[in-house]
């Protein structure tokens, strides 16, 4: 029986491609990997958390329709050493958290940001005594 191997990209639809750019490059630290069109006219970009191999693709498809994120729809979630670090990060970007941060009393904990389009961000600080957040 063949099954898959391993997920590749996640794709994001997105209604300002540079914007969204900006931001995950300049608040989240992405790297982006490469651009392209694909075979129907959309405008691609991939990015890459520095310590993961799957990849993040941002589609600009204007024929698609604006994008309109529902609540609750989605998120990505990254993991960040410190959660007052990211937040003073934000702080300098002129943004704050939209929800959080919540801690557990493990030290574990998590906040959350919007992307452009409304997408959900999920920080995480992992919990110094184990795997789980």
């Amino acid at each position: 029986m063949s099954k898959v191997r391993k997920l590749l990209h996640t794709r994001y639809r997105v209604n300002d491609l540079e914007r969204s750019v900006t931001f995950y490059k300049k608040v989240l630290g992405l790297e982006e990997v490469r651009r392209q069109k694909s075979p129907r006219g959309s405008e691609l970009v991939f990015l890459k958390a520095p310590e993961s191999e799957e990849l993040i693709e941002l589609c600009h498809y204007p024929a698609g329709g604006d994008v309109q994120v529902q609540p609750d729809l989605t998120h990505l979630a990254f993991q960040v050493d410190s959660l007052e670090a990211f937040g003073k990060h934000l702080a300098a970007l002129g943004m704050q958290y939209s929800d959080g941060p919540h801690f557990k009393p493990d030290g574990g904990g998590i906040a959350f940001i919007d992307a452009p389009e409304g997408y959900e961000i999920e920080l995480i600080q992992l919990s110094p005594s184990g795997p789980g957040y």
